[in-house]
């Protein structure tokens, strides 16, 4: 019973510890979904054109 405890224990903290840096990735996640999705908008092109950072041949030879 004792293990039992200890074993809750541990898996509790970790789950403490390790809560705010899950939720924050998520919104990290959810943010650059939107940059993304606001980048094919204002560019016009479809989403299918666009590979998954959202930049086409055109924008990197626009750069270089």
């Amino acid at each position: 019973m004792n293990a039992l405890t200890d074993t809750l224990t541990v898996l509790g903290i970790l789950l403490v510890l390790a809560l705010p840096a899950l939720v924050g990735y998520a919104h990290e996640w959810r943010i650059d979904r939107q940059l993304r999705a606001a980048a094919v908008r204002r560019s016009g092109q479809p989403s299918a054109e666009r590979d998954l950072r959202g930049l086409t041949t055109n924008d990197v030879a626009r750069a270089a």
